[in-house]
């Protein structure tokens, strides 16, 4: 929906974004669009704030009274500090300032729609997911994570011993709290430790347990894990660092369903389902000897594999939205999401540290930003952006030799930009009529040193 009281502006809008494949409804008088409006039937609102009878903040409240989650620029040739902080306070999605070229106008549009979309996929998986695991914090869409949790469902009411493998950061515990919470074992405890973070002694008795005297510093009896998990799940984190000691133990524990505490003669009975986890090629472990191939097999009833991220690079966008909102609601920001060329920095990058790498620089990204979105010079300096690579193809011939051509046209442009506004990257990019981000991506492309033109 398209609202401008101003009829040729109006028009052109229209013309622009038809032209471009949207399906477009234009008002020019604001109580018309008010009325007209109902949930559901449009993605995306347009509409100018000075308007007469209703302005554009008035339509604002009306409009999200009926539908609270669509998306609303605001078109203003006034764009004061305190008109955009009222204007996002009655919940607009971006404000487009007068006059605008049509190039801008479609990046808003097809941002807010893209920030849209995915908030959609988002909430339609988050309902698949409560519905079949009661369980939230998994996010994505692509079809090997949807693979991953048609098997957790199936394995979930089956007490099997589990394995999850998979590169550190890929989420495998969470994927043990999702077979456990959909479990018959629910109501009891989910117990997790990393078996790597302990060294042999400790990590045996924090298994186990022991007997009052066992040792120098047992002045009274504890309870173990497998005690403190009776009923519900052990996960065991990073299994393959067991120490042999305690291999043995819990290779006992796993055919016997008991074991005894350090120092304790009796055998302690306990009900615990084990789940594992590790990031090592536990195969080429057990050929070497640092763990025993029975107990591998106990651990290894069935196997789950969690994918990288590189090979999930459709949930990217969803989990960086998810970690936004997160970052959000904890400080306070209002970061919309990622700039279109930071987004497409993101999609690229392979991601080594996976879900976990991509959440840490999610935080950081907006500890630093003092934009509406994380833009891809903030970007950068957490993750390594590579410049477009020439193709064979493209050294030979004529495609070469335009692409050569075109290259230093660029940066022979952007060099009498920059030195024109004295190295003033926003003054370049209003003068050229794009945005930051395309300039600084372009001055990364080429090496240009933007310091080299300051004042």
């Amino acid at each position: 929906m398209l609202v401008d009281n101003e009829e040729g502006l109006c028009r052109m809008m229209e013309a622009v974004l038809s032209d471009n494949g949207y399906a477009v409804t234009a008002y020019i008088r604001s109580f018309e669009a008010a009325e007209a409006f109902q949930a559901g039937q449009y993605d995306l609102l347009v509409t100018d704030i000075k308007m007469p009878g209703m302005d554009g903040l008035e339509l604002l409240q009306k409009v999200k009274q009926k539908d609270p989650s669509i998306p609303v620029i605001m078109v203003t040739a006034y764009a004061t500090v305190e008109m955009s902080i009222q204007a996002l306070r009655k919940g607009a999605y971006d404000m487009l300032t007068k006059p605008f070229e049509p190039e801008e106008l479609l990046y808003r549009v097809k941002n807010a729609l893209q920030h849209t979309r995915l908030i959609e996929e988002n909430r339609e998986l988050r309902e698949e997911l409560v519905g079949r695991f009661q369980f939230d914090n998994i996010i994505g869409a692509s079809s090997s994570l949807k693979e991953v949790l048609e098997k957790v469902e199936k394995l979930a009411v089956r007490d099997t011993s589990v394995l999850i493998t998979g590169e550190s950061g890929t989420g495998k515990e969470l994927i043990a709290q999702a077979v456990h919470y959909n479990s018959p074992r629910k109501e009891k405890k989910f117990v997790a430790i990393n078996c790597g973070a302990l060294p042999a002694s400790l990590l045996e008795s924090e298994l186990f347990g022991y007997k009052k005297g066992a040792f120098t510093g047992a002045t009274e009896n504890r309870r173990g894990l497998l005690e403190t998990a009776d009923g519900g799940t052990l996960f065991l984190d990073e299994a393959g660092n067991l120490p042999m000691e305690v291999q043995k133990t819990l290779l006992r524990f796993l055919q016997e369903q008991e074991f005894n505490r350090i120092g304790d003669p009796t055998p302690t009975k306990v009900d615990v389902r084990i789940i594992s986890a590790t990031n090592a090629d536990m195969k080429t472990v057990v050929k070497s000897g640092e763990f025993r191939e029975d107990l591998y097999y106990r651990l290894n009833v069935v196997n789950i594999h969690l994918p990288p991220l590189r090979e999930r690079k459709d949930d990217i966008p969803l989990l960086a939205a998810h970690f936004i909102r997160l970052q959000n609601d904890k400080f306070g920001t209002h970061i919309k999401g990622l700039s279109h060329d930071a987004l497409e920095a993101a999609m690229e990058f392979a991601w080594p540290g996976n879900i976990r790498q991509l959440r840490n620089v999610i935080e950081a990204c907006i500890a630093l930003e003092n934009n509406d979105y994380i833009t891809l010079p903030v970007l950068s300096q957490f993750i390594e952006v590579s410049a477009p690579e020439q193709t064979e193809g493209e050294s030979l011939g004529e495609e070469g030799d335009y692409n050569k051509a075109l290259m230093k046209f660029e940066t022979e442009y952007l060099r009498g930009l920059l030195r024109k506004n004295q190295g003033n990257v926003e003054a370049a990019a209003k003068e050229a009529g794009t945005n930051m981000a395309t300039i600084y991506r372009k001055i990364k492309k080429y090496g240009i040193r933007k310091d080299e033109y300051n004042a």
